[in-house]
């Protein structure tokens, strides 16, 4: 294992645990994009994945205040969830995942694209039920047949004019219940080989480092300035995904 390696290494996990820190998800979207250039892919998603819930339960202690005052809120998007999980891991023998990914992809650009460019955001304020738990199943399958199981359930909470601890309140938590499963799926499947299990203990201390950075940051936003931070990740998610599919 070289120098540059470890440097690679490190820079996908420090940078992976900001962006995790400061909006409560999206730990591949930094990471993955340098760790796919020393890692096979499989082994570079395992490792994110596992990153992805560290950082994420820091985040949780975070709002834990949040989450106890909404418990309702965050339960309409995480159960549906988990039970859609399985569902998109059954249809990977089914559908085009790569075909799959790309319209996600677009969807995510053109959705940060367009709202980025607004002076204003959308505001849906009425109780919607069961519209929270149709976006967070859609999640779970998307989850499990792609692995973007975060893309909906951001792009909805993003259009809700909840403060930030509150809308955080439902994204960390929902992505770290669903890779956790992820995690564990991965470890039945027998992913967390030696090397792989070696490159996560590398990778840690970088990961807690930088959400504790992003966490910081976290604190300095206010709510309207979260729900733009949302918009763009989205967008810069969506070009990063549409990207490495494509090249």
């Amino acid at each position: 294992m070289t120098l540059d390696y470890l440097a690679v290494l490190m820079a996908g996990a420090v940078a992976g645990g900001f962006i995790n820190g400061l909006a409560g998800f999206g730990t591949a979207l930094l990471a993955l994009g340098l760790w796919l250039q020393i890692m096979p892919a499989q082994q570079a998603v395992a490792v994110v994945v596992v990153m992805s819930v560290v950082s994420g339960l820091q985040g949780l202690w975070v709002i834990r205040g949040e989450i106890r005052a909404q418990p309702g809120r965050l339960s309409r998007f995480l159960l549906p969830g988990l039970v859609g999980l399985p569902m998109g891991v059954t249809l990977l023998g089914m559908v085009s995942v790569l075909a799959l990914k790309l319209a996600i992809a677009g969807f995510m650009v053109a959705y940060g694209g367009f709202f980025s460019l607004r002076r204003s955001l959308p505001r849906f304020q009425r109780p919607t039920p069961v519209l929270d738990a149709g976006i967070g199943f859609m999640g779970g399958v998307l989850g499990g047949a792609a692995s973007l199981s975060g893309a909906l359930p951001t792009m909805w909470c993003a259009m809700r004019p909840w403060p930030k601890g509150e809308t955080r309140a439902v994204l960390q938590p929902y992505n770290v219940g669903i890779l956790g499963v992820a995690v564990l799926l991965f470890a039945l499947q027998g992913i967390y080989d030696r090397e792989t299990l070696l490159l996560v203990g590398l990778a840690l201390p970088g990961t807690l480092i930088g959400a504790q950075f992003g966490i910081a940051l976290f604190h300095r936003l206010s709510d309207a300035q979260f729900r733009r931070l949302l918009i763009l990740v989205m967008f810069g998610s969506g070009l990063a995904l549409a990207l490495r599919e494509l090249l």
